[in-house]
């Protein structure tokens, strides 16, 4: 079954190797260097983008825009179209807690337009206590697809997750 696979940034390496990612999104705010592309996968299917995990501008930071969120999502679609979703893709920040967590969760909003976002953002909350996707880029995705508040919602239902430094790790399945 295709499957988002998040994780955070310590964990790539070991997520890499055992689901075999076609395409990899890296999100960091320039911290931390980005991790190497794994074995397997073309350099142009990892997308190693420069965000901050904020919801309004501070000094030093990049702030989430528009253009960071549609490009997201056109990774997603662009995976979709070129693997068929036969291998997963996998999606980390630096905890793995909130910009992957937005991150997977537009990807799978966008890829299955007629999922329901509740269900989605609860099945994340079950299977990653830790998930706290970043509201901003969720109010962008929201936006851009369209959802009329209805990704906000979802999100905000599932409330913030639980304090950790690290998430815990989880996969979205999408259907086909």
């Amino acid at each position: 079954m295709p499957a988002l696979h998040v994780c955070s940034l310590e964990r790539v390496p070991s997520t890499a190797a055992t689901t075999a990612p076609s395409h990899v999104l890296s999100l960091l705010s320039g911290i931390s260097p980005f991790p190497a592309t794994p074995s397997g996968v073309r350099a142009e299917d990892h997308l190693k983008m420069m965000v901050g995990d904020i919801v309004q501008p501070t000094e030093g930071h990049v702030t989430p825009t528009e253009e960071h969120v549609r490009e997201v999502i056109e990774f997603g679609r662009r995976w979709d179209r070129d693997t068929a979703r036969k291998q997963p893709m996998l999606i980390h920040c630096f905890a793995g807690i909130s910009r992957s967590t937005a991150s997977a969760f537009m990807i799978a909003c966008a890829l299955e337009p007629k999922r329901d976002e509740k269900e989605l953002a609860y099945d994340m909350r079950i299977f990653s206590p830790t998930a706290t996707p970043n509201p901003l880029f969720i109010r962008y995705a929201d936006e851009i697809l369209q959802r009329r508040g209805r990704m906000v919602a979802a999100i905000e239902a599932i409330g913030r997750g639980r304090d950790a430094f690290t998430g815990v790790p989880f996969q979205i399945s999408l259907t086909r």
